[in-house]
């Protein structure tokens, strides 16, 4: 099944791709979905009820997608996504005081961005970046049944390291659970674009056969490397556990082919 064939949203002018389209605009569920679920940060904008600020304010959090009445659905299904956040803050108050004709909840745009490597040409109108990028609209409320917010935290958490929710003191307290706040965003659209390969130069450069005996071209790999982890003085385990090491390693294993794989189309 090719990404066309795949469950998609819809392609609406607010979330078309215009510039690559064609080649670089992806609808399907589990690319954008996929995008987002191995992003550390999340981007979140979202509009301010003060008519004397003209800007809508932006925030960086942590999210993911699946779905809370079926945990077992895929990438491919229709998922919703989550944030997490603290309750005082300004876009956790907003979402609970949705406006009237805003009944769906508090609109939304959310991005993640992947780099997988610098693309260096010829020329600097040709350099670029290898990337995967998703942009997401949906409408966000808070999560008020006590098991899908204690479910979500949990995801939350595993997905920032695998198994750390188990390695933790759990379950949270009543204080913080009362003082985290969930919200769940309702994606009424999304897109994503993603740019792999090499260099594209203009045929005349190409000929330039001076130009190309003193110009550098091709991709730098770039991905998110984790270190060895380095333990606080606090800490009273006298060797990392098994699960941390694990994550490390394999984080570091997928970063890297994901970059090499942006370039060539694989290892």
């Amino acid at each position: 099944m090719t990404h066309s064939e795949s469950p998609s949203y819809p392609k609406l002018p607010r979330n078309t791709v215009n510039r690559y389209g064609k080649p670089r605009g992806k609808y399907d569920f589990e690319t954008i979905h996929g995008i987002v679920n191995t992003c550390p940060v999340l981007h979140v904008s979202f509009p301010t009820p003060d008519p004397s600020d003209p800007f809508p304010a932006m925030i960086p959090m942590l999210g993911f997608m699946a779905c809370f009445s079926n945990p077992q659905a895929s990438l491919t299904e229709p998922l919703e996504l989550y944030l997490h956040g603290y309750i005082s803050s300004r876009l956790m108050r907003l979402s609970g005081t949705s406006p009237a004709d805003e009944e769906d909840g508090l609109p939304l745009t959310i991005a993640a961005t992947h780099l997988d490597g610098l693309v260096l040409a010829l020329t600097p109108n040709h350099h670029s970046y290898n990337y995967r990028s998703a942009v997401l609209h949906g409408f966000g409320t808070p999560v008020t049944d006590a098991d899908e917010k204690l479910w979500a935290m949990e995801k939350i958490t595993n997905n920032v390291v695998d198994d750390r929710w188990a390695n933790t003191r759990i379950p949270p307290t009543k204080t913080e659970m009362t003082s985290t706040q969930i919200i769940k965003v309702r994606v009424v659209d999304a897109s994503a674009k993603v740019r792999a390969g090499w260099p594209s130069d203009d045929r005349a450069d190409m000929k330039n056969d001076e130009l190309r005996a003193k110009t550098w071209v091709g991709v730098v790999p770039t991905w998110v490397t984790y270190g060895a982890p380095v333990p606080s003085p606090d800490n009273k385990l006298s060797k990392v556990p098994g699960y941390l090491a694990d994550f490390v390693k394999r984080e570091n294993t997928a970063g890297e082919q994901n970059a090499h794989i942006a370039i060539t189309g694989s290892m």
